[in-house]
């Protein structure tokens, strides 16, 4: 019988699909009050000392509103234009 593992994901490989069409600085300052640094280092999944490193449950959620608000304010732009 085969065992099926959870193979997780990183969130560098979960964005790319926007990666380029994101000002990720925008975001980390906007939605969390942060330097562009701090959300780069948390997608790279390091802390700020080059250790392991990445969103906290609480932080994937607040990420995840923010795309969300970001998904809306986009679509409602083009409903607009």
């Amino acid at each position: 019988m085969k065992t099926m593992t959870a193979e997780k994901v990183s969130t560098k490989e979960q964005l790319k699909d926007i990666a380029l069409d994101v000002t990720w600085a925008k975001i980390a300052q906007k939605y969390f009050g942060k330097s562009s640094s701090w959300i780069y280092n948390k997608i790279n999944e390091v802390d700020g000392n080059g250790g392991k490193g990445g969103f906290t449950e609480d932080e994937k959620q607040q990420f995840k509103g923010a795309l969300y608000d970001l998904a809306e304010r986009i679509r409602r732009t083009a409903d607009d234009f």
